[in-house]
Formats: C-alpha cells, structure tokens, sequence
C-alpha cells in the first residue's frame, strides 16, 4: 500500500478515497439528486475526479433531547443539508485483490426521523477488518422531508432514495473489490423496516438477495392510513419553496396528530402502502410471500426492547426507580410491548418467509452491559458490530462495561452476520450464553 490517496475507477466515474484505520473508504459520495418534496434522481456519470474524503451533509432533522441523552452527541459537528443523498464506502486495504467480496448496505435506524449512516459509532470498521466485507452506509431523507407524503409530496420519498443508492451500488461496487452479486441489507430499527419494504419494493428486483433486519419495528407498520392523514392535514399548507425552519417547524405538528393512535404514536413517520414504489396494504402479505424464495432472511430483536424508550421517557423512568409494585408493573408493560412491536412480528415474518420458500433464521441479542440501567434494550446490538471505544465513550447505553468486553462479545456476532453476508447460510442453532441466540425456522 503506497501513501497516495486510493482512486477507485468506478463505472459514474473516478473518486479520490481515503486511507483510515488501516482501511480504504470513499466518503460522501453523491449517488442522486433530489429537490424538495421531488423523486431523487440517479445521479450521472462524471468524466472528472471528485474527491471523496469527508463525510456528507445529514439530512435536516428536529432533534429530541431525550435521544440525545441516550446516545450521546452523535451529530456534534456535522453539517446538515437537504443534499444529503450521500453514502460511504468502506473496504479492505486489499480490496483490488483477490475474489470479489460479499457487500453489506447499512440502512441506519432512528424512527425514521433522526441520524445518519456514516455516523462514528456506525463505523464499519470491525466488519470488514475482521471479516474482508464490502460495506455501503447510506443517508437518506427523513421525517417530513422523506417519509410524510402530502399534497405537496409524494410519499415514501426515503425509501425510493433507498432504491437509489441500491443502484448506484449494483453499478460501481466492483471498483471497491464488492461482489453486486452477494448484496445484504443491514437495518437497524426503522432502517430494518424500511428494509423488509425494500423486498417489496417496485424496481428492487436484482438489487440485494439478503437482508438482516434488527429490531424491526414491523408491528407498527399495519393500519396506519388514518394516522398519515391526519398528520398530513396538519401540516398544510407546506409548499416546496418554503423556508427550512417551517418545514422543519411543522414536523412537531405532524406527530402531536398522531398522538391518538397509540402505539403507532411511537414512530409516526414512515413507510405507506398503495404509494410507489409499495403495493397496497392488502396486498403486501403476498408479496412477501412470492418475494420470499429471492431472498435469505436473517431477523430477530433484542432481548428487552422497549426499556430503551422506558429510560429515556422521564415518566417512565421516575417509576423504574421507586419500590416495588411500579418498577414491576413497568417491566411487565416493557415486555408486552416489546412482543407486541418487534419480537412477535419477527417471529411471524420468519415463519411466514420459511413457508413461503425462503431460508430464514431468528435471532435475540441478549447481551446486557453491566451497570447499565438499559439492560437488553433497543440499540443495544449496535456496538457488537459497529464502532469503536472512542466512538461508544460518550454513549450511557453501555454502562460500566469496558470496550475489551464489548469488543469480544461482537466478535462472534461479526463473523456469524458476515458468514450471512457471504453464503445466505448459517448453523441450524447458535447459542453464545449471555449475547446471542439464532436458530433456523422451517
């Protein structure tokens, strides 16, 4: 490896990368255009280099104080933009070496509505140190720029820049040593919703043939029409040309609507069926099922979802600190919750993909940092496989445990996901007492 910046050769044109961590990365590349409320627009070809070195814009978001708690200052110093359809490529020093290596496209979570996917406790870097993977994370429009819809804007606008970056990567991720054959999704959280849709998704064909879905909130993703009405009557008028600040102003709008709907009020954004690129609501379980012999699935939840949102929710909280009966009655809601959002719905969307024709494997993350009052919670999955100590310090999710423990409880994690990755294919049954459990469901 010579000290000159990597240039990647790809099909859209030369991009001047960078070395980072013993790594190559090509940072905040353009892969399409949108203006406001608009479809995005692959972006073309450029005969000129364009310098991929620094990280691209976030998309402009509300921002919650309460998240921020939990996760720290995750957005500190980054710029924020509505050109925010950037993604990241990270690879292997030898990545021009060698067979073509299988590619995970990150899709980051954040309820539809916060973060970014090259975020620094999302690097990739222990996956494709450890493991030689290809990986893509994507940024992609949020909340009332991207997943609103009203008569202003289509719906479901993230979720087509989603397909757009999917593209890009079929065109040029054979410049970067990736395999376009042996695409993975990776979601977190809403990103794993936004995922499973993608399996749905008019011109996804050929695109990716896995996907590991993460805490997928797939139980808030039925019947919520009414709900998107409301929220889109809330906030009219909303021209394209109007000031950011009143655009962003009327997202708060948009989820006070919702309030009504229970826990659907929990992640008001979202994706809406019967608008492009989804079929209708009633058509969507078949559409699962026929898609389902065209992909691997890998899908589970953590061990104690909603005691994420119990923590950060003040109300919630003053009850986990007092005597005994409240912190009991909070911890029973937890669970009910939990079956009823992610872990129930994981288990039917593995059993209905088994039957349909397709391999699918179940998975629970049950890694539970010391001293930490999250427990088993929601994003707890995240440091097994992405970031660094420096990048996981200022986060309180983790507790009293130290990075070495942290870092050697992934690692199991990383090799079992990039063996997905790779062949689609893993052990019948995995049991790693105290972090993670899988079996195959037939």
């Amino acid at each position: 490896m010579t000290d000159s910046a990597p240039l990647f050769l790809t099909p859209d044109g030369p991009l001047r990368g960078h070395y980072h961590a013993g790594l190559v990365r090509a940072s905040g590349i353009r892969y399409a255009r949108a203006t406001r409320f608009q479809t995005p627009i692959d972006e073309p070809a450029h005969p000129e280099t364009r310098q991929a070195t620094t990280p691209g814009p976030v998309c402009p978001q509300v921002p919650d104080p309460a998240l921020q708690e939990a996760l720290g200052p995750a957005l500190a110093g980054r710029t924020f933009d509505e050109d925010c359809l950037r993604l990241t490529v990270t690879a292997p020093a030898d990545y021009h070496m060698g067979p073509a290596r299988a590619v995970l496209v990150w899709i980051h979570g954040g309820s539809y509505v916060s973060g970014a996917g090259d975020l620094a406790f999302y690097d990739p870097a222990p996956l494709v140190r450890e493991q030689g993977l290809v990986v893509v994370a994507v940024s992609y429009r949020l909340g009332i720029l991207g997943f609103l819809g009203h008569r202003h804007a289509p719906a479901n606008l993230g979720l087509l820049d989603l397909l757009a970056a999917l593209r890009w990567v079929q065109r040029n991720i054979a410049a970067f040593g990736g395999d376009a054959g042996r695409v993975t999704l990776l979601g977190h959280s809403s990103g794993g919703d936004a995922a499973a849709h993608l399996m749905l998704a008019e011109g996804a064909a050929g695109l990716f043939r896995r996907v590991i879905l993460h805490s997928a909130p797939l139980g808030l993703a039925p019947g919520r029409a009414r709900m998107t009405r409301a929220m889109a009557a809330a906030v009219a008028p909303l021209p394209p040309d109007a000031p950011l600040e009143h655009v962003l102003a009327a997202q708060p709008r948009a989820t006070q609507a919702a309030r009504w709907s229970g826990l659907k009020a929990g992640m008001p954004f979202g994706v809406q069926y019967g608008v492009a690129p989804l079929p209708p609501e009633a058509a969507a379980d078949a559409a699962w099922q026929a898609a389902a012999p065209h992909f691997d699935v890998l899908i589970g939840a953590t061990a104690d979802e909603l005691r994420f949102f119990a923590v950060i929710a003040p109300p919630l909280r003053r009850l986990l600190t007092l005597p005994r009966p409240a912190p009991a009655l909070v911890q029973a809601l937890i669970a009910a919750g939990s079956r009823r959002i992610y872990v129930g719905p994981a288990v039917a969307f593995a059993r209905r993909h088994a039957l349909a024709g397709g391999r699918a494997y179940l998975f629970t993350v049950r890694y539970h940092p010391a001293g930490s009052e999250f427990g088993g919670a929601h994003t707890i999955d995240l440091p097994l496989l992405f970031g660094s100590a420096e990048a996981w310090a200022p986060v309180p999710l983790l507790g009293e445990a130290g990075w070495p423990e942290v870092e050697a409880a992934g690692r199991p994690v990383r090799q079992f996901w990039a063996d997905f990755a790779r062949a689609g294919q893993l052990p019948a049954r995995i049991h790693l007492p105290g972090v993670l459990e899988v079996e195959e469901v037939k």
